[in-house]
């Protein structure tokens, strides 16, 4: 089924936002990914919600294939922008959303500001209550070289160790996930986007905040996920009003690749 998607760059709030998508007469779902991710995050379950939804996942502003714009204001307030212009330009109504890690916090901004569109969230091991970048971090972004300084820093990291830390099983390690996580860092404008990440993220939805969302909500968890812990869906599930969280053993921040057919039977009951 994912032969059929169709792949081409959009234009959203004035950007070239890379879109798969397979429209049908189905209920609409559409696909959120996470910090320094991609479409990529759903490859694997893409091809089952091809069966019953049309399917809609993009690459948010600074990532993946979208444009790494050099004046946008990379704010969860603008990404929420960003996924309601895709639901207008897609004209979609009772739409589920479903987001992984940071895609799961633009996923409850978009709730907030547009609820009468979205119909139902699903939250795969979202990030929560975290705060914005502290003041000298801030003052950083805008030192001169800040991006070249960060683009050094990042470069050295042990990238087979940071992918590790996602995955609960390492057998799911393949040469292509490998190449997809390091893609982006091979790009030199994804700094320029970072560090504006980095220097206007205003922080994630406070309690008070998430009380007000009356969007049903499922929270789907890895229980040994190590980038968000279990304890933030737990105070997720708490805060907000119309929710349930269900934990897999076993299992890391990538739920999608280590647990697809899972988290696929979960939506379908959910969501369909």
């Amino acid at each position: 089924m994912e032969n059929y998607l169709q792949k081409e760059i959009i234009r959203l709030v004035g950007l070239d936002i890379y879109c798969e998508y397979l429209i049908n007469e189905k209920p609409p779902i559409l696909l959120i990914h996470g910090f320094v991710s991609s479409t990529y995050t759903f490859k694997n379950l893409i091809p089952l919600l091809s069966k019953d939804f049309s399917v809609i996942a993009l690459d948010l502003p600074g990532f993946g294939k979208s444009e790494k714009s050099k004046t946008f204001v990379y704010t969860f307030e603008n990404y929420s922008k960003v996924i309601t212009a895709c639901i207008e330009h897609f004209r979609l109504n009772n739409v589920t959303i479903v987001g992984h890690s940071m895609g799961g916090q633009v996923a409850l901004y978009a709730a907030k500001h547009q609820p009468e569109k979205i119909n139902k969230l699903v939250l795969l091991c979202s990030s929560g209550y975290l705060k914005p970048a502290r003041k000298p971090l801030v003052y950083f972004t805008y030192l001169p070289f800040s991006r070249y300084m960060m683009e050094k820093y990042i470069r050295r990291r042990d990238w087979r160790k940071a992918v590790e830390n996602i995955l609960f099983d390492h057998q799911h390690i393949t040469e292509e996930l490998m190449e997809e996580f390091t893609r982006p860092f091979q790009d030199k404008h994804f700094y320029t986007s970072l560090v504006r990440l980095l220097r206007y993220r205003e922080g994630d939805l406070s309690s008070s905040q998430l009380k007000t969302i009356q969007t049903p909500t499922l929270l789907i968890w890895g229980r040994e996920d190590k980038v968000v812990p279990v304890s933030i869906g737990q105070k997720l599930a708490d805060d907000l009003p119309y929710s349930r969280l269900i934990t897999y053993e076993r299992t890391g921040h990538l739920v999608t690749k280590e647990r697809t057919h899972d988290v696929y039977n979960e939506i379908i009951a959910y969501a369909k």
